[in-house]
């Protein structure tokens, strides 16, 4: 007889059936994949043995490339066409990019004129996206876990940067997608170390996560309860780490060395010969108190020695960046440093002594190294993975992320109203209600933008729609429910609908590219540094609307039932238009334009009231009260 066999919705009958799901760690320098075998999460090694993989890519001539190891033995003679970190490009138009003459590569504007779009580099296949770079790191980690389990993959959480804005998250998905890799979740680079670190099992209390990698620089502060991972605030730099302190030992040694003005004129092989050197002496400094940077330029060895001091010295400025925006984020949480009850580092650049000692004196107690710190965001993420994919039952682990930057539209004037702010929980919705603005009034057009500030012109444009087909009505009359959601993975849909009516628009917001280098952190700094500057502008941008909407409404009285008036009261009113439409138009005091609105308002009143009582007449004449 056969043994019929039962088992709960959702989970396999076989108990040691399970779905290969994996943590992948895209990073600047390095990429590794981990997930959970016997219990344990660990990276998977290649065929020789090795768990990390750097994030370099070769094109050779025809259809082939090199992936890895091979690609960075390669790097110095063919640099043009071997790409590296261009985590730093994803999401971001050639316009943003800091200092592009000190890269190896050929760089190629949109369309050929244009910045606006993601830029693309120019190699001998031809020109390719980050994406597509990306997506070539990703297969082969795909291919690599394969290898490994001998099946296929269910699906991957890929970590990405707290301070990722919605642009640069969607590129990372579409790198996935075209490595054929199923997303279960994209998840903040910060969190994945902090699950990795089991604290969700032995701690309770406020943790910071400092997450200095070879491209990107993020800071986050996370209340954990018992299983809870809560974001309390992030902050940090897209556009800072491991990189930029090799580019600032690589200046220093130029300097040192008399050779400053041979920059400009570097050749690809130069400069990756350059970079490469630098960051061999940055890695010895790590655990000697000096180390000789050598390099090969013009046929002629180079070599000068740097001291630890030294290295400190040129790279004081970006230490500096980092704790500035530790500050800020412990600032958002509204935590002191005395209440961090731990300090977790991740990524390969918080091996620079600097780093340490900064971090040790901020904070007041040392951090916590006891983990890999270039394993240990894929290590957290595979945790994550196992438990989306369904293969740890018991698995209670809940995490609350945050958003980087607040999310509004614009409104009349040019003013931005935020609709959910920063370092909200993820993921969300939030909703609020519009009019419109002019009578008859059948579509609204609606501007999507993202930033800290008050005013459009100094927010970021993330996308446009229109919502058409609203029934004519009054101005006010109209009601239009706005709704923001911000998925799991921190991407935004839009979606406004016409109460009355019921007609809706919606939108998913992908853009296009993503912020430029010091736009995220300089959004924040301005949104401090001006606040004083940003009330008064708005204050202004408010009275203007109000003083053109009683414009409005008065000649749109007058139009209807000026024959009430004598000449001499109509006379007096057009010239108070008159004297509001030129303080409106010239006034940069928001007060002299409320001062003039409320003259227009108070010498209407009869005329207001001489309407009413007509009204009434009108609408009283013939009928018989009784009859009421």
């Amino acid at each position: 007889m056969a043994l019929l066999q039962i088992s709960e919705p959702g989970q396999a009958p076989d108990p040691h059936q399970r779905r290969i799901a994996v943590g992948i760690d895209l990073g600047t320098t390095h990429s590794l994949v981990a997930s959970v075998r016997n219990g344990v999460a660990e990276c998977l090694p290649d065929d020789k043995g090795q768990v990390i993989l750097p994030s370099v890519v070769r094109y050779l001539p025809g259809q082939g490339r090199q992936i890895g190891h091979e690609a960075v033995a390669n790097a110095a003679q063919d640099p043009e066409n071997t790409l590296a970190s261009v985590k730093r490009f994803m999401g971001r138009s050639l316009s943003d990019i800091a200092h592009p003459e000190k890269l190896p590569y050929k760089f190629v504007k949109p369309d050929g004129a244009s910045a606006k779009g993601m830029l693309s580099i120019q190699t001998v296949q031809g020109e390719k996206s980050p994406v597509e770079v990306s997506a070539e790191i990703l297969a082969t980690l795909r291919y690599r876990a394969e290898d490994t389990f001998n099946d296929d993959l269910h699906g991957a959480v890929i970590t990405v940067p707290a301070y990722f804005d919605d642009a640069q998250r969607q590129a990372t998905k579409d790198a996935a997608q075209m490595a054929g890799i199923n997303v279960l979740r994209l998840i903040n680079e910060p969190t994945a170390a902090a699950i990795a670190y089991g604290l969700d099992n032995a701690s309770e209390g406020i943790y910071a996560v400092f997450d200095l990698g070879g491209g990107t620089f993020d800071i986050s502060v996370l209340r954990l309860t018992r299983g809870v991972f809560e974001v309390m605030a992030t902050g940090g730099d897209s556009a800072l780490g491991g990189d930029d302190y090799d580019h600032a030992l690589a200046d220093a040694a130029l300097a040192s060395m008399g050779l400053q003005e041979v920059q400009a004129g570097l050749s690809a092989e130069d400069k990756t010969r350059l970079k490469a050197a630098a960051r061999a002496a940055k890695e010895a400094l790590t655990s000697a108190s000096e180390a000789t940077l050598t390099w090969t330029h013009a046929d002629q060895t180079h070599a000068v020695n740097i001291t630890r001091a030294q290295f400190e010295e040129a790279t004081a400025a970006l230490t500096a960046r980092c704790m500035s925006a530790v500050k800020k984020a412990l600032r958002d949480a509204k935590v002191k440093a005395d209440d961090i009850q731990g300090v977790v580092m991740v990524g390969g650049s918080t091996r620079m002594p600097q780093v340490q000692e900064a971090v040790a004196a901020f904070f007041g107690k040392a951090p916590l190294n006891n983990l890999n710190p270039d394993e240990v965001v894929a290590l957290g993420a595979a945790i994550q993975a196992n438990q989306l994919a369904g293969n740890d039952a018991a698995g209670d682990l809940l995490l609350l992320d945050v958003i980087p930057l607040s999310l509004g539209i614009e409104t009349m004037g040019g003013l931005v109203e935020r609709i959910i702010p920063r370092n909200q929980t993820i993921p969300t919705a939030m909703a609020q209600d519009f009019t419109t603005y002019q009578d008859g009034q059948t579509a609204l057009a609606l501007h999507v933008l993202q930033g800290e500030r008050d005013l459009v012109v100094d927010c970021r444009s993330l996308a446009r729609f229109e919502l058409r087909g609203i029934p004519p009505m009054a101005a006010g009359a109209a009601r239009i429910r706005v709704t923001f959601t911000v998925d799991a993975d921190g991407l935004l849909s839009v979606a406004a609908k016409e109460q009355i009516s019921g007609v809706e628009a919606k939108i998913d917001v992908k853009p296009s590219y993503g912020l430029s280098d010091d736009q995220i952190a300089k959004m924040l700094q301005d949104s401090f540094t001006t606040a004083e500057v940003d009330m008064k502008a708005r204050a202004l941008v408010e009275a203007r609307v109000d003083g053109d909407r009683m414009l409005l409404a008065t000649q749109s009285a007058l139009n209807a039932d000026g024959h009430l008036l004598s000449a001499e009261d109509r006379t007096h009113i057009e010239k108070m238009m008159v004297t509001l439409r030129q303080v409106v138009d010239t006034a940069t005091d928001a007060q002299a334009v409320e001062d003039a609105t409320e003259a227009l308002a108070k010498g209407t009143e009869a005329f207001a009231a001489e309407r009413m009582n007509h009204s009434i007449q009108k609408a009283l004449s013939g009928q018989n009260i009784q009859s009421l």
